[in-house]
């Protein structure tokens, strides 16, 4: 049966079992998805299309793919705005694919920018499909790419979507994802090394969210008895109220990466930024890592031991391994349960403090405990701004589950938030979805926040307001940083609202401590209904929160 280009894409997508597509117009394979039943989420630009999709991969663990379709061909301002989009979703290993107009044959270099190679550079692979009859090649190499190795975005470029190709002569069949395990060998080395360690420490990526290992993590962490952090993007991988469970950022993790003798490292690139941690004294370590990518390996540290596979498949393995070794008794540790519980207590002491401040205006650790008393931990979503709040939040919220809690932070555009918990609505509709931004991110979200009111999405942003822009550097707000460049029109001066009131969410303005828990549950009682909430949070400008190793 001869189809067109188009048709073919939106067809083999359903195959792939896609259950939506985030889109702007005026991308040409747009209609196709239409016409072939494939619901649409229209966002209001081109990078937001991509950062529900990205959101949407990331949620999921790559199990369900995130899909969006942006305009490109000659006049490429959709994909350069999109550009950022994509490129945070490549540094964060993100595995969405991005359909576009591809520049039709004949009409290259005839611009400056020069498209292709700026898409190259964040993009796992780029595929131009130069014929109509590769459709069915081109879209087993993507999701190939999506499902298989290191995650990334892939971006298929459609030059001509009327196109005609016969679809019987190459039959789509959906394609799977391969795991490989390590070698027994290696395995065997890494249970050695880690009896022989005095101090150990599991540090869990987000490698591992993506291989669906929290199970096995735990289990390993309960047979070696040793102690667990989680990087900013793979909190909740462990339960946080475990209590192997160290912390994510602050004193506590600090104290165990400094006294740690041996760090197995499950699932991360162990790259020091500025939204993770540095391993102090690594050169008297002994650092393994368990990765799927050989392109972390001696990435900047030395590694004395490397695992590469799934890191599911590796903590099984090391499981066996070690309950072998130790006929089934583990690693024998008697007092680090207490040990961690007590670094834990001294270093959460003076948040703890902060949560039931009543202070005005509201402390916004109070605004987050509250968070806490009214969203189910089991069967919710959270996710912050680039900026202090990711930074409170990662201290001190406490998530029990994978993806419970949406975190983020290196090649980030804000306002990714509201992204993060319209994907969130859209792969879970019974788990409640929280954003918490502050006035840039805000900024940044504000004519989006109409299609969450439009595809009746019910989701929640939690507006920490005080007036300020935040950054990075002693001050924060004011002398010191962005002396003059961080004030702008404040609760005081302007009602968000009423402002937003207008697109037909449900808003309230919270000034006293007392009334944060019941506006919050109201926020999502009308979520229940379909409907979104903005709920504006008259705070102080606080920066305070748990601090990262440095090198």
């Amino acid at each position: 049966m001869t189809i067109d280009v188009a048709t073919g894409i939106a067809r083999i997508l359903k195959q792939e079992g896609v259950e939506q597509v985030s889109v702007f117009p005026s991308c040409r394979v747009n209609n196709a998805l239409g016409s072939e039943g494939i619901p649409m989420v229209m966002m209001r630009d081109d990078r937001y299309a991509v950062a529900v999709a990205d959101a949407y991969s990331r949620i999921t663990a790559g199990e369900r793919i995130g899909v969006c379709t942006v305009y490109g061909g000659v006049n490429a301002a959709g994909l350069q705005y999109a550009y950022p989009g994509l490129a945070q979703a490549y540094e964060d290993n993100s595995p969405v694919l991005c359909i576009t107009d591809g520049a039709p044959v004949g009409s290259s270099e005839n611009s400056h920018f020069d498209i292709i190679s700026s898409l190259k550079s964040v993009s796992k692979w780029y595929g131009y499909v130069d014929s109509p009859e590769r459709i069915p090649e081109f879209m087993r190499r993507a999701f190939s790419m999506l499902r298989n190795g290191r995650p990334g975005p892939v971006i298929l470029a459609i030059p001509d979507p009327t196109g005609q190709y016969d679809e019987t002569i190459d039959p789509y069949t959906p394609v799977k994802a391969y795991k490989s395990v390590p070698d027994p060998a290696d395995v065997t080395t890494a249970i050695d090394l880690l009896l022989k360690a005095d101090r150990p420490l599991v540090y869990a990526g987000e490698g591992a969210i993506y291989a669906g290992a929290s199970a096995e993590l735990k289990a390993f962490a309960e047979l070696a008895n040793t102690p667990v952090i989680t990087t900013l993007k793979a909190k909740g991988v462990m339960p946080e109220d475990h209590p192997l469970f160290v912390g994510v950022r602050g004193d506590h993790p600090a104290e165990y990466l400094f006294k740690s003798d041996l760090i197995l490292s499950v699932g991360s690139s162990l790259s020091p930024g500025r939204f993770s941690h540095a391993i102090p004294n690594a050169v008297k370590k002994t650092i393994i890592q368990c990765n799927i990518s050989e392109l972390d390996i001696n990435k900047v540290y030395e590694t004395n031991h490397a695992l590469i596979g799934d890191a599911r498949l590796t903590l099984q393995a090391l499981i066996d391994e070690l309950s072998a070794q130790t006929s089934g008794g583990g690693r024998s540790a008697p007092n680090i349960h207490g040990e961690i519980a007590a670094s834990r207590e001294a270093g959460l002491a003076k948040y703890q403090q902060l949560m039931t401040s009543n202070d005005t205006p509201i402390n916004p650790y109070r605004v987050y405990a509250g968070m806490m008393e009214v969203l189910d931990p089991q069967n919710s979503f959270v996710t912050h701004e680039s900026g202090t709040t990711r930074d409170q939040l990662s201290t001190v919220y406490d998530t029990l589950i994978p993806r419970g809690f949406l975190g983020w932070g290196n090649v980030s555009t804000l306002g990714f938030s509201l992204a993060g918990a319209v994907a969130s609505r859209l792969a879970f509709p019974e788990r409640h979805a929280v954003a918490v931004t502050g006035e840039a991110g805000l900024a940044y979200m504000l004519g989006n926040l109409e299609a969450a009111v439009r595809h009746e999405i019910g989701i929640t942003v939690v507006h920490i307001s005080n007036g300020g822009f935040a950054g990075y550097g002693p001050g924060f707000w004011g002398d010191g940083h962005n002396q003059y460049t961080h004030v702008v029109l404040g609760p005081d001066e302007v009602d968000m609202t009423k402002a937003i009131g207008e697109f037909g969410m449900h808003t309230e303005r919270v000034t006293e401590p007392v009334d944060i828990v019941g506006a919050l549950e109201r926020a999502l009682a009308a979520n229940d209904t379909g409907r979104p909430s903005y709920i504006e949070f008259v705070c102080q400008q606080y920066p305070v929160f748990g601090q990262w190793v440095t090198s």
